[in-house]
């Protein structure tokens, strides 16, 4: 007997993305199921995703997970692969997820990514809750649930973790170096309420040593200092990241 093709869903979570979107979801054809979860959106994003699918949720969350969550719920494919709006995923890596996806015996695979900033392509030295050098983006439904954190949320899992996919992801994470900066304050802040939230908003005196850890894990053991400049930011804001929102969650209210 013939066992039953495994279907593909591809998820997009959305806000405010019609300068991003179409060009995404146009890389997923490839895919059985394209599923876009618009998030409080008051641009034209809606009406760019209905060109490319029907199964559409909108909503408004506060919660990052809770939001990703609702769209891995809305998913009717076997497998799942998480995609962002500035993401594009080339012929290479789709045609490797379609093979994964009919031989693998695991449940969830890592997919390493290509970021860059405006045409620039930036490898080393990300990480550290200010990038991604690869993600767990490919899964069986029902593997991967988020937390309820608002950035970065936790992951928590169920079955096996395969081998990391070789074709790569690209990923537009910023035009440039201003787009850094207001990605670095959003971050920020939305750790600061995870940390009021929790109650653990932790000590000075332990954040500011992370902000000497973080840096040397991402300039010096992730290589950053191949990058130049960009290497340095990047180091930077991932070692700034949690004194900052440290001092938000401690001095501000929002």
């Amino acid at each position: 007997m013939m066992s039953r093709q495994k279907t593909l869903s591809a998820l997009v979570v959305a806000h405010n993305e019609e300068g991003q979107l179409a060009d995404c979801l146009d890389r997923l054809s490839f895919v059985d199921e394209i599923v876009v979860v618009l998030d409080k959106c008051t641009d034209g994003t809606k009406a760019i995703a209905e060109r490319f699918t029907d199964r559409i949720l909108e909503g408004a969350w506060d919660i990052e997970g809770d939001r990703r969550n609702a769209g891995i719920d809305f998913c009717s494919g076997d497998w799942i692969l998480e995609v962002d709006a500035d993401e594009r995923v080339p012929e290479a890596l789709a045609r490797e997820i379609r093979d994964v996806i009919a031989t693998t015996m695991a449940d969830w695979h890592e997919i390493l990514v290509d970021n860059y900033i405006g045409d620039h392509l930036v490898r080393w030295g990300w990480g550290a809750s200010f990038g991604k050098a690869a993600y767990p983006g490919l899964f069986r439904k029902g593997a991967k649930r988020w937390g309820d954190q608002r950035v970065h949320p936790s992951l928590q899992w169920s079955g096996r973790k395969g081998e990391m996919l070789t074709s790569r992801l690209d990923h537009y994470v910023d035009e440039n170096i201003s787009a850094m900066i207001r990605r670095f304050d959003n971050y920020t802040t939305q750790r600061a309420r995870d940390l009021r939230d929790s109650g653990q908003v932790g000590t000075f005196a332990r954040n500011l040593l992370r902000l000497f850890t973080r840096f040397f894990k991402c300039y010096v053991r992730r290589k950053g200092y191949r990058e130049g400049g960009y290497g340095f930011l990047i180091a930077l804001f991932a070692g700034l990241y949690p004194l900052v929102s440290h001092l938000k969650a401690r001095l501000e209210d929002n």
